[in-house]
């Protein structure tokens, strides 16, 4: 059976895709999974934003698919549904596919209107899909396959969840790399790509798309699968690896373990990439910093979410957030990580969210001024109400979602307002606090990255400063609520993808 696997082209607005094109790790991990025998291709449409219809022509006419797989965010969806309509009209024969988090936490909206999809992956997808294609292959029923949902005589059919699995038996493959057919991935110059050493997370952030997926759990692959998945990503080519663990930190004794591992097996000469826990790095950065250092860590995503308490209740993060001492909360730990990170020669990606249901205009302020002071580069998101979340319940509720345009949902656009502060407000408040944080963080880039950013400046500044002029906001001759306008408009254009 021919198989391609696509990735939407649809990708956050924190950083030019210059700068960074990460591979979707699901995809490379689903052709893994694949029984070896059938031709597999993955395609990540990130890197060919400008020529999504030209490719899929010709990745449809090349690769002939019997089954086309879309990995699918909320904020995709408008995307995914008419490639799944140019799919249908270039190849009338084909199945689709959907999965990820949209189609799994909504799948009415993949099963409904002009063009519903063949099957819905739901939760995780390896073992699914690998069911999936062998019943095609046999010509057999589908009604066996957990977590399946699929299309039989004008109808859908919802199969039972499947369980989460564990990572530690083998079951699930390494993903396989040799499947990807299009090339480009970077990060900040340096080839890049994604290792899972775990998966899920056992806290309950009310904006949290995870545990509605798989809940409260935490599992882990062995070292030896790890290190050879790293050892893999680097003989294809990469140079830096982000680790995409959900919450890696939630157990800090196997994380230093995983670190020293790195070091042993001489993987450190790989700039790595990592998401971690403020309390989880306060209360161990001591050891633990040094030792990522040492096993080549450079950027870690910190989930800072908000420094202010009663947004952390909002949020359900006050514990990820907290500072202890002889066992008890000693407030927020978000600038004891930071020191410890920064101590050892760490970059800090600040990931922090404004805009919630009680947020005041002196509220957000002073989450990004502490920005302004802490973060190397900004991750400012304003909430958004993703299907099935505790925020997306409370925020309808009270009556606060004032957008329905999914291809919006990207993080950066505010759909939400306060009970103060209009959405849009919220939304020029961070877009004009982010554009210099980004611009300060450049002399960094600069440092370790000098021939990237003397090719990239002059696009990475256009990015950044579009709708207005760097040179003019630098010498405030702009009116920023013009450029503003103007930048929401051109994001608006750049989401038509097909």
């Amino acid at each position: 059976m021919n198989i391609l696997l696509v990735s939407m082209p649809d990708s956050f607005e924190h950083m030019p895709t210059v700068g960074i094109r990460m591979p979707n790790g699901a995809l490379s991990s689903l052709a893994g999974n694949v029984d070896p025998h059938h031709r597999v291709a993955v395609a990540d449409l990130v890197l060919v934003q400008r020529e999504v219809r030209a490719t899929l022509e010709r990745l449809v006419r090349d690769q002939q698919p019997d089954l086309v797989g879309l990995s699918i965010m909320t904020f995709q969806r408008k995307t995914a549904l008419r490639i799944v309509e140019l799919l249908r009209a270039l190849r009338p024969d084909v199945r689709v596919a959907v999965g990820g988090y949209d189609p799994s936490l909504a799948p009415e909206a993949y099963t409904d209107g002009p063009a519903p999809v063949d099957f819905i992956v739901r939760g995780e997808g390896e073992l699914t899909f690998r069911e999936l294609v062998r019943a095609l292959e046999r010509g057999s029923g589908l009604d066996g396959v957990a977590g399946l949902s699929y299309r039989m005589g004008g109808a859908f059919h919802h199969n039972p969840d499947r369980s989460v699995h564990g990572l530690a038996d083998g079951e699930i493959r390494p993903p396989n790399r040799d499947a990807r057919v299009l090339q480009g991935y970077e990060f900040l110059g340096r080839q890049v790509d994604v290792v899972e050493t775990s998966r899920g997370c056992t806290f309950d952030c009310s904006f949290c798309s995870i545990i509605e997926m798989r809940g409260r759990n935490f599992h882990t692959f062995t070292f030896d699968r790890v290190l050879a998945d790293i050892r893999d990503a680097r003989d294809h080519g990469a140079r830096a690896i982000f680790l995409v663990d959900d919450n890696i930190t939630l157990n800090v004794r196997r994380f230093e373990a995983l670190c020293q591992a790195i070091i042993d097996a001489g993987l450190d000469d790989i700039d790595y990439l990592v998401q971690a826990m403020t309390s989880a790095i306060a209360a161990h950065g001591a050891t633990l910093a040094p030792l990522m250092r040492r096993a080549g860590f450079r950027y870690v995503f910190l989930g800072i979410e908000n420094i202010l308490d009663d947004d952390l209740r909002f949020l359900r993060a006050r514990a990820k957030n907290a500072l202890r001492g002889s066992g008890q909360s000693a407030g927020n730990a978000t600038t004891a990580a930071i020191e410890h990170l920064h101590r050892h020669g760490m970059y800090v990606v600040g990931g922090l969210i404004v805009g919630n249901p009680d947020d005041t205009p002196a509220s957000i302020e002073a989450n990004l001024e502490f920005a302004r002071r802490w973060v190397d580069y900004p991750y400012i998101q304003h909430p958004t109400p993703y299907p099935r979340t505790p925020m997306t319940r409370e925020f309808r509720e009270r009556g606060l979602v004032i957008n329905e345009n999914l291809e919006e949902y990207d993080g950066t656009t505010a759909v939400v307002r306060t009970e103060h502060v209009a959405a849009e407000e919220i939304e020029f408040l961070r877009w004009r606090a982010e554009r210099w944080m980004k611009v300060r963080h450049m002399r960094a880039v600069v440092k370790a990255s000098p021939r990237f950013v003397l090719r990239n400046w002059r696009t990475m500044l256009a990015h950044t400063f579009r709708g207005g002029s760097f040179l003019k906001a630098l010498l405030g001759l702009e009116d920023e609520r013009a450029v503003f306008a103007r930048y929401r408009a051109i994001r608006k254009r750049e989401r038509e993808y097909v």
